[in-house]
């Protein structure tokens, strides 16, 4: 088994949620497995994307902020192997209601990539930084969003264009493009942790998407712009 050393931080843990998120950093790589500090910056700007889900969720869903074991991607366990302890972590807290994962860069590659578990309905990349051959998918029955500013020169938007393209016919969802977008989301943050807090509120609660998601929803899109 896999040393798993991860912490879950609660925003919203309501008595009987009917879904609940877990909302995972990015950050970029350290030698010898550095652990995560709760005070980084990738860690901190996931705090108004889990305020953001909270509010919208009413009190019907239960958030939480995942810190990894280590910072990156080099560590043992990577940030797959964390976000599947979490979702662990959280059947044991709420039982058996549907999951998202919500992810910003290498947070959003985890969810993905963590997002063929059973539990998972919904997942969110926000800016998601993606490698070549990356095994993503099949993800029939899952909510897929993917959202990326066109001016982001860290993480590659035509990575996360063609994943979404290549959602299978039982997965709903595709990309959001956001005009002068970057990699921070610091200039469209309202955008960003908006159009994910709809999606998984639309995912999880049936909650109205609003009109920039709907076509992803219904499966007449696979690409729009904010």
């Amino acid at each position: 088994m896999t040393d798993v050393r991860s912490r879950l931080e609660p925003t919203t843990v309501p008595a009987e949620p009917r879904g609940a998120v877990v909302v995972l950093h990015g950050g970029g790589s350290r030698t010898g497995g550095v652990p995560v500090s709760p005070t980084q910056l990738s860690v901190l700007r996931m705090v108004p994307v889990a305020g953001r889900l909270a509010t919208t969720g009413r009190r019907r869903l239960a958030v939480w902020r995942l810190l990894n074991s280590t910072r990156g991607w080099s560590g043992h366990p990577n940030p797959v192997d964390d976000a599947r302890w979490a979702l662990d972590r959280v059947t044991e807290q709420v039982g058996d209601v549907p999951v998202a994962l919500v992810g910003h860069s290498l947070g959003g590659r985890a969810a993905l990539l963590a997002a063929g578990d059973e539990r998972v309905r919904a997942v969110v990349g926000l800016a998601t930084w993606l490698a070549h051959g990356d095994p993503v998918g099949p993800l029939s029955g899952r909510d897929v969003l993917l959202v990326h500013g066109d001016a982001d020169r860290v993480a590659r938007p035509d990575l996360a264009r063609d994943v979404a393209r290549r959602l299978g016919p039982g997965t709903r969802g595709g990309i959001v493009t956001v005009p002068g977008g970057s990699h921070s989301m610091l200039r469209h943050l309202g955008t960003f942790d908006g159009l994910a807090a709809r999606w998984v509120a639309a995912s999880l609660l049936g909650d109205e998407p609003g009109p920039t998601l709907a076509p992803l929803l219904a499966g007449r899109e696979r690409e729009v712009s904010a």
